[in-house]
């Protein structure tokens, strides 16, 4: 073991007096309360966005995509918005996520790439892509990155996450399954990735909160939660989607119930690599849109 290395103790010690607490509490603050680095990230949901069966309505999902964006930047126009992360000279990889029983929302996709090309990116310039990234030659000259995957319980890193999205951007992915993934974090200082990602999006419209095994799926443990959490800092992003499902295990089982390894690849994100911010106290949580059973 590395000596800097995040172990299950460091995290379960760290997280005591942030997500548990906030479990226990109700919710993070709409106001980041600590003092150092933060981070902003925005909760929006809409009750429309799945319609009968479950199916995935394109118009909603442009609309909640688009007023996430503003508000998280602070723009009332939405492309003033969107050119703060994109610019028309960009060649861009959208690193979405094909698992098949939970993947990343087509309607979802179509709505990142529509504001793309209307910034100004040339559609040959832009590529949607998971598991082939590395031999994607859009992907291999990208100047900017957006990062999009649906949030679950994972059996090897405990949560699915925005870093973890990236794991298909190195040849030996198997290699950073130690620890509960916690060296995921490298994987973001690679020159194909480091410095690239604009925007982190995790897709909550049916997320699974809870799995035990690899490759676990249950509708049991699926939820229509019909939310987008969105930031551009990818540890904070990642810190409310873990919170999000555990909370949803409290509320379920009365207790939160053990996952095959805690999440501390995101606190290994914050703290060995400096990627984000991953304490919920330092985090400005924006809740928009449809608010019943928010959790959070």
């Amino acid at each position: 073991m590395e000596e800097n290395a995040i172990t299950r103790r460091d995290f379960l010690r760290g997280a005591a007096g942030t997500a548990l607490a906030a479990a226990v509490g109700g919710g993070i603050p709409e106001k980041a309360q600590a003092e150092g680095p933060q981070a902003k990230v925005v909760l929006i949901r809409q009750a429309e966005v799945l319609g009968r069966h479950g199916k995935v309505q394109a118009e909603v999902v442009q609309s909640m995509l688009d007023e996430a964006v503003r508000t998280l930047l602070g723009e009332s126009d939405l492309l003033t918005a969107w050119k703060k992360l994109i610019q028309r000279s960009d060649v861009v990889g959208i690193k979405s996520n094909v698992w098949w029983h939970l993947p990343t929302p087509g309607e979802l996709e179509g709505a990142i790439k529509k504001r793309v090309l209307e910034v100004g990116v040339l559609a040959k310039n832009i590529s949607i892509d998971d598991r082939g990234v590395l031999n994607n030659p859009v992907f291999q000259k990208s100047t900017a990155l957006i990062n999009v995957r649906p949030l679950r319980t994972h059996h090897w890193s405990g949560v699915g996450t925005c870093l973890k999205n990236y794991i298909m951007f190195v040849p030996d992915p198997d290699s950073y399954h130690d620890e509960g993934c916690s060296p995921l974090g490298k994987i973001w200082q690679s020159p194909m990735v480091k410095g690239k990602t604009r925007l982190n999006i995790l897709c909550a419209f049916t997320p699974q909160f809870y799995g035990r095994g690899a490759h676990y799926f249950d509708k049991r443990y699926v939820w229509p939660y019909k939310g987008l959490i969105v930031g551009t800092d990818p540890v904070a992003v990642d810190a409310v989607g873990a919170h999000l499902l555990q909370v949803k295990r409290v509320a379920f089982f009365g207790e939160d119930r053990a996952l095959d390894a805690p999440p501390v690849h995101i606190m290994a994100a914050d703290k060995k690599y400096n990627l984000g911010v991953s304490e919920l106290n330092k985090i400005q949580l924006v809740k928009m849109g449809w608010q019943e059973e928010v959790l959070i």
